[in-house]
């Protein structure tokens, strides 16, 4: 009997899924694999939200193909080598999997060539599964990549993508190859208390319910802290259990310009992933150097520390590093409060903070966490390098009842709202109200001060 095997990687869901229809429709039985290599924890996704949520996807993928007739196949060890070897236990022809963007994935995919040619199978790779528009689709002349947003989105938004697909109807699965036990979202220690369930159901559950409830405000309340007006479905995109492509067609077919502003933000995780693409090594380097000589030595380990337990003394900053460590999640306007505040009022390596929330966010994943960490640093594609945020001010604006605050750093339940985000003004018989809470670590004007400085008086 002719057999096909399908890898899932980062696209945990039978909805909008070319290489399962690929493959279904090349063969009279398919294997969907998913191996849990050690290799990609050593690389950095072994943080507890992600291993819980990437056990409910799975669940949830296995639940959907016994719907169908079919199972999940999970193996542990090394990607290629337990390819291979279901590959030999089905005698499967050929293997279809999502094209990747990470140098990680990238190697994975040509080790995994070199090894079925070895075995006479044969490896099909298919762009435009974890992105809306596959990285390299669009790019300007005499270069590989776009380095600028702006253009960018104006030639990714005159591409037609492609129609998304229909989850099949059945799928029939080889009988005799075996499979490890699910893995269990129960089984992982330290997860975030907070922490969304995880799933293609969930996330298309999440997604209509959104799209008819809020996108049509997106674009006035997308940076309201305490409306929580965002979608919440970076998670679902992340894992694959969403459909990039299949997101913005709904939202586009919803139509208004809410719906188009958040089209917009899908267009930014489309272009981070070129730009990661095309320079893997900003992973981990200065996409454009600035020459910076961050912070080093036990003050800046002290504040490092302090901004990761949400003790810095600025109400907004500290809401939203303490959102994260009770969700695994961040409004995205706290992340863009966290970063500047870590990487230009405090003057600590970006890459310190691109960690901790690695550490911590259920959506963290390379493309977007790094060079959305570096566009704020001013080391990334930001045309304004040197732009700084003040988090009194920003909070004052993102919210003006302290509501976010409230919710997140109870020891300021009681300040009247005038003082929520300057708490440090309270006149001095009401300062009890705040005791528990932390003086800044660091006055505005001077943090501002040592970063123009380092900048070269930028």
């Amino acid at each position: 009997m002719n057999v096909s095997l399908v890898l899932f990687t980062s696209d945990l869901r039978l909805h909008d899924h070319p290489p399962l229809r690929a493959a279904l429709d090349s063969a009279q039985e398919v294997v969907p694999l998913f191996v849990r290599d050690p290799a990609v924890d050593k690389a950095g996704f072994a943080a507890p939200n992600r291993l819980a949520f990437l056990a409910d996807c799975l669940g949830d993928l296995d639940a959907g193909l016994h719907e169908r007739g079919g199972r999940l196949v999970v193996r542990s060890g090394d990607t290629v080598a337990e390819v291979v070897r279901v590959v030999r236990e089905a005698e499967a022809d050929t293997v279809h999997m999502a094209a990747g963007c990470s140098s990680f994935a990238r190697r994975r995919e040509e080790r995994l060539r070199r090894a079925l040619e070895a075995e006479g199978r044969r490896l099909y790779v298919h762009d435009g599964v974890v992105t809306a528009l596959p990285p390299g689709a669009v790019t300007p002349g005499g270069s590989d990549h776009f380095a600028v947003f702006t253009p960018y989105h104006r030639r990714w938004s005159a591409q037609a993508l492609r129609t998304p697909l229909a989850a099949p109807r059945r799928i029939g699965v080889p009988a005799h190859v075996p499979s490890e036990p699910l893995p269990d979202r129960c089984a992982v220690p330290a997860v975030s208390e907070g922490l969304a369930a995880g799933g293609e159901r969930e996330g298309r559950k999440a997604l209509t319910a959104w799209l008819s409830r809020h996108a049509d405000a997106y674009e006035e309340r997308h940076d309201d802290l305490a409306g929580d007006a965002t979608s919440r479905l970076s998670p679902y995109l992340h894992f694959g259990a969403l459909s990039a492509a299949e997101v913005v067609h709904r939202a586009r077919a919803r139509g208004g310009p809410g719906a188009e502003a958040f089209v917009r933000q899908l267009c930014w995780r489309d272009f981070h992933h070129q730009v990661l693409a095309a320079r893997p090594e900003a992973a981990a380097e200065d996409y454009r150097p600035r020459h910076d000589h961050w912070r080093r030595g036990r003050d800046a380990e002290a504040d490092l520390r302090a901004w990761r337990a949400g003790r810095t003394g600025y109400p907004v900053v500290d809401a939203a590093m303490r959102q994260l460590a009770h969700e695994g999640w961040m409004h995205n306007r706290g992340r863009l409060l966290a970063a500047s505040f870590l990487t230009k009022t405090l003057y600590v390596d970006w890459r310190e903070g691109a960690r901790h929330f690695l550490d911590l966010l259920v959506d963290g994943d390379v493309a977007n966490n790094q060079l959305n960490w570096q566009w704020v640093a001013g080391t990334g594609t930001d045309t304004r390098p040197n732009r700084v945020l003040n988090p009194v001010l920003q909070g004052k604006r993102y919210d003006p009842y302290g509501a976010y605050v409230r919710r997140w750093v109870p020891e300021l339940a009681d300040v009247p709202v005038r003082f929520v985000h300057e708490p440090w003004k309270l006149p001095a018989p009401d300062r009890a109200a705040c005791a528990d809470y932390p003086r800044p670590v660091v006055e505005l004007g001077d943090g501002l001060a040592r970063f123009r400085a380092a900048r070269g008086g930028a």
